[in-house]
Parts: C-alpha cells; structure tokens; sequence
C-alpha cells in the first residue's frame, strides 16, 4: 500500500497516461520496449484519448455514490451513537468506524465531480487534490480491514463464544481500530505526495508528476495485492467456511425449532452479513484488484494495443465499483444488526409521532411486534 501513488497513477486510474487532446507523449517507458523508439511508438498509439469516456463514467457514478454515501453513513454513525446499550459492544465500535471511513470518503465526491465537470481542470487548492487520492485509498482499505475485522468477530462469536467475551473488549476493538487507522495511513502516505501537475496548459489532479518505472510499479502492485486484499481475502474465507460448518452443524441437530428464538435470530444475522461482507469483497474489492494487475502486466509485457485498452477502460469501471462499497456497507448495517433495525424503526416512529399524535399508539403496538 505505501508504494500505490505510483501504481494507481500508472494503472491510468484517472486518465493519467493520455491528455485530453490525445496529442501527448506516454509519460512512462515499459519494461517490454526498452530503448526500442519503435517499440515505444507503437506502445503510445495504445494510449489514445480516452477522457471523454473516463469523465463521463467517473461523473455518472459520483452523482450518484455522493447523496447516497454521505446521508446513509451520517444516518448510521447517528444511530450508532444513540445505542447507548451497545454503543460499547465490539461489533458497534467496528461498524462505527467503517461508517466514518465511508463518510469522509464521501466527502471528497463533490471535489472530484467538481473537477470532471470542468473538464480535468483543478483549480482548487493543490492540498485538497492530495488528499482526495489520499482519501480514496483510505477508504478502500480500511473497508477491507474494518470488514475483515467483523467476520473474524462473528466467527469467534459463534464457534468460541467463550474466548470471544474475552478477547472482544470494547478497550481491545477500539484499540484495534485506532491500529488500522495508523496502518492504513500511514502507509498511504505516498499519495499526498502527489498533488496539482501542469498539462496541456491547464492545472491537472490525479495524475502523476514524474516519471516511473513499469516494473517497479508492478512490484509494488504485487505488495499491496497480498497485504491489503488477498490476506484479509483468505481470513474472511477460512472465517466463513468454519462459520457455515458450524451453523450448519447446529441446524442439523436442533432441526427447526430454534428458528424462532434468539439461536436462530443470530443464525439468519451471521448468514446475512456472510452474505454482503462476500457482495462487497466479489463486487467492489477483487475485480478492481485484478484488472489492475492484469492492465500493469499488459504495459510491461507489451500485449497488443486492443486488450491494453481495453484493460485501459476496465480500470475505470472496476476502479468505480471499488468506490461503491461505501454506499453498500450501510446495508450491512442494517441487515446483520437487529438492534440497529430497532433504533431505525424508532427514529421513524418518533419522527411521525412529532408529526401527528393520533399515530402514537399505533406505532408503539408495532414496535412492540417488531421486538418480540
């Protein structure tokens, strides 16, 4: 991860390898081509204008990421705190911090559309172009992290219930959580050395301000590959698999009585956030991961201009979905927790009481259905 202002501004991650006019020189010379200025030529017919394409999907997807993310993760940290119960519970405390990881990913949307819609042209504050790229990266691992955290959670939660109470403090998760956010930033620290570039005339965000070498960068693709998406991968899968061994095992001996009390309540929460923890990591994290890796082995060994492109292009999608996981971490929220069902039920209740007193009893009736 510390070395990804390079990989993520060589991958093209915002256009960085072609000018808008399609007229400019391939910033970087890969591997595959040498000092051959033949070779070079014709790997930088590869690179063609392409902004046209990569603002539209960029801008598409930030109108609709932004009112979505900032309102459902300020939504949540509000319901959050307000569980006064569990506020203090070690699930709470993770989720709590994903929610604030996401919410201040959010709020770098409207700089990022603010920059799309004039066409590539910065003209704010060169610190704030920093830490946009700095805060994307942020927020992508310490989703990871954060996500990987609670499946951990929830398989000692239910294969050692036990050793759980001991080792899930609210003290300890918090102290976890302060460690992935000194993890995460500090090695994302390279990122805010790269801030507003000169190109074509105009004052340019998101692109690389010198040079680099193709595989060095693809190196360092391989490092953070490992450590900030394959690693956390394979812990949620081992976490899972023995999770699912067991609620199946436990099915299988209380037959189906239990479904309708507490065991089965956190039966169905374990199995929906397997489900959307899964989503998120098949969605958001893997796709990005691999067509980044497979764009950086098409540079350095010199595959044809079609599939370069194309991979060119696929960066941009996936790079896209890879941002959607804050508006999908929400509904993990929900889904996964009954206790915060329960407090969104209540602030729409008491949001309609305010509204009308004629609706109180009958909501109280329903919230007392709801519970039991």
């Amino acid at each position: 991860m510390s070395g990804e202002r390079q990989l993520s501004n060589d991958t093209d991650e915002e256009g960085a390898m072609k000018s808008s006019n399609g007229s400019e020189q391939l910033l970087t010379t890969p591997l595959a081509a040498g000092n051959n200025s033949t070779a070079t030529v014709e790997l930088q017919a590869c690179f063609h204008d392409d902004d046209a394409f990569k603002y539209r999907a960029y801008t598409f997807t930030y109108l609709l990421l932004f009112p979505v993310a900032f309102l459902c993760n300020v939504g949540a940290l509000a319901v959050f705190l307000l569980q006064s119960g569990r506020r203090s519970s070690a699930s709470c405390i993770i989720m709590m911090n994903l929610a604030l990881s996401d919410g201040g990913f959010s709020l770098t949307l409207p700089l990022r559309l603010t920059y799309y819609f004039r066409g590539g042209v910065w003209d704010l504050p060169d610190w704030l172009c920093r830490l946009c790229v700095y805060g994307f990266y942020v927020n992508l691992y310490t989703s990871i992290l954060f996500l990987t955290l609670l499946s951990v959670l929830r398989w000692l939660a239910v294969t050692q219930p036990l050793r759980h109470r001991t080792l899930a403090t609210p003290t300890r998760t918090l102290l976890v959580c302060l460690g992935v956010w000194l993890f995460v930033g500090v090695s994302s620290t390279p990122f805010l050395s790269n801030g507003v570039t000169d190109r074509a005339g105009f004052p340019r965000c998101f692109e690389p301000s010198s040079p680099s070498s193709w595989g060095r960068v693809l190196i360092l693709n391989y490092v953070a590959l490992a450590l900030g998406f394959l690693l956390p991968f394979l812990t949620i899968i081992i976490c899972y698999s023995r999770l699912v061994r067991r609620l199946t095992a436990r099915s299988g001996l209380r037959g189906d009585s239990a479904t309708g009390g507490s065991r089965g309540r956190n039966r169905r929460r374990s199995v929906h956030l397997i489900t959307m923890v899964t989503a998120t990591f098949l969605l958001c994290f893997l796709p990005y991961h691999v067509i980044r890796s497979l764009h950086l082995h098409a540079v350095c060994g010199g595959w044809s201009c079609d599939i370069t492109v194309a991979l060119q292009r696929a960066v941009v999608v996936t790079l896209c979905l890879a941002a959607s996981n804050s508006v999908l971490n929400p509904l993990l929220y929900y889904y996964s927790t009954r206790t915060f069902r329960d407090s969104m039920r209540d602030a729409q209740s008491s949001l309609l009481s305010n509204r009308g007193g004629s609706f109180r009893p009958r909501l109280a009736l329903r919230r007392r259905r709801n519970t039991t």
